[in-house]
């Protein structure tokens, strides 16, 4: 349990990582409030984005002056026009084993890396059956069937038997962080070898994940070629989306073997990003990565976000299990909650709204904001692309744990209250 007080002196340690990375250090209190930690945190993380492009005005899209020599933090830059060839020095968002090699391609957004990597598999192969699981993020899943007609999407159901046999056609595996729990670790005690590539989608694990580290396991157990797909705006931010900042990360990739048709993936990709016109801006790399400090901190949070996710999870079990959605995502960073009668986007999105506003009003720290890992709540619609129905996420927030259980107690309340208002108005 997190009192109050040690929470406000772990944001305290935060916003000073921040602030220490300002030429001139904004003049900020301590914390006497989450209100004004949340505050505080965007404040700081502003003055940081102003501050890069007042200082790397010569870093323009054209790249038109030689002595332009962009950084941002630990981070080094160099490229020509329009980013096309953009090339980054600076730590890894991932702890991997340095004996191993990896090739990593920075994009404008975790969509654009994943599209990029998945559009470039069209030089690999001419057709090929990409799996996906139940809880899947589903814009990826609208991205495959809308735009890459070379892949066939499989929708895998539990239990998963020989579901990752070698068949005929060639086999990718989408092994997406956000899919629900049973279904990610099933894959984890099946027969990999039928597989010729995986691609992770590790947004919602921390970059230093044990989950991450067992998938990499995995991976090498049945030699399958790994792609490691993240969007940077949610974990590894400190709760302050820095900016939109993606990446593909090929583990393994950068020495290719002629005899393995996947090994010029990475070389397709990076091709891909520089012809979707989707790579990474320097001024979105979050200057505060990469320290010890930064890991301690990012770890502490994201344990935090566990442990209330676990305790909502254990209270909407026991209090409303029939207008509990799923409960048990792989990430455990969110939850969702079903309506008696069928919700469709507008609804959905109006009841994540109206929550977020009538419990705002009484002092908690919720939001309505579609993504996840802030210092608040967050109330989003949400669609499941593999069972075509609708729900209201409830996205949990770093928060001390006496609070968090006041705000878990409220949104059960409240759905149950409105849920039963909605019956008998009709």
């Amino acid at each position: 349990m997190e009192t109050i007080q040690a929470y406000l002196e772990r944001k305290h340690r935060e916003l000073g990582l921040l602030n220490d990375c300002l030429r001139h250090r904004l003049d900020l209190p301590r914390p006497r409030s989450v209100d004004e930690v949340i505050s505080a945190k965007f404040q700081l993380t502003a003055a940081l984005r102003a501050e890069h492009e007042l200082h790397e005005w010569k870093a323009t899209e054209t790249a038109w002056s030689h002595t332009a020599d962009p950084v941002s933090g630990p981070f080094e830059f160099s490229y020509d026009y329009q980013r096309a060839d953009l090339t980054v020095r600076g730590p890894s968002f991932y702890e991997l084993d340095g004996s191993r090699a990896s090739t990593a391609i920075y994009t404008a957004s975790g969509m654009a890396a994943i599209s990029a990597v998945l559009l470039a598999s069209a030089q690999i192969v001419e057709k090929a059956d990409i799996l996906v699981l139940p809880g899947s993020y589903g814009e990826t899943l609208e991205l495959v069937r809308g735009f890459v007609p070379h892949l066939r999407l499989v929708a895998l159901e539990l239990p998963l038997g020989d579901a990752l046999a070698r068949t005929n056609s060639p086999r990718i595996l989408l092994l997406d962080s956000c899919c629900v729990a049973g279904a990610f670790e099933a894959v984890l005690r099946c027969e990999g070898s039928g597989l010729d590539l995986l691609i992770c989608d590790t947004t919602c694990f921390a970059g230093r994940s044990g989950r991450i580290r067992r998938v990499r396991r995995w991976a090498r157990q049945y030699d399958i070629p790994l792609v490691l797909v993240r969007s940077h705006n949610k974990l590894d931010s400190l709760g302050a989306e820095y900016g939109r900042l993606g990446s593909a990360v090929f583990v393994d990739g950068n020495e290719p073997r002629t005899e393995h048709p996947w090994a010029h993936l990475a070389c397709e990709t990076r091709n891909a990003v520089r012809l979707l016109g989707g790579a990474a801006l320097p001024a979105h790399f979050p200057p505060f990565v990469g320290t010890a400090a930064y890991w301690d901190l990012t770890q502490r949070r994201v344990a935090a976000i566990l442990r209330n996710g676990r305790s909502m999870a254990r209270h909407f079990a026991a209090k409303m299990p029939e207008l509990s959605a799923e409960l048990h995502f792989a990430h455990g960073l969110y939850v969702t909650l079903r309506a008696r009668h069928p919700l469709d986007e507008a609804s959905a999105r109006q009841a994540a709204e109206d929550m977020s506003n009538d419990l705002r009003a009484e002092s908690f720290p919720i939001r309505h904001a579609g993504s996840f890992g802030f210092d608040f709540a967050a109330t989003e619609w949400f669609h499941d692309a593999t069972t075509d129905r609708y729900s209201v996420r409830v996205a949990v927030s770093d928060l001390p744990t006496e609070v968090w259980g006041d705000l878990t107690v409220a949104i059960a309340r409240w759905w149950r209250d409105h849920q039963s208002a909605r019956v008998g108005q009709e």
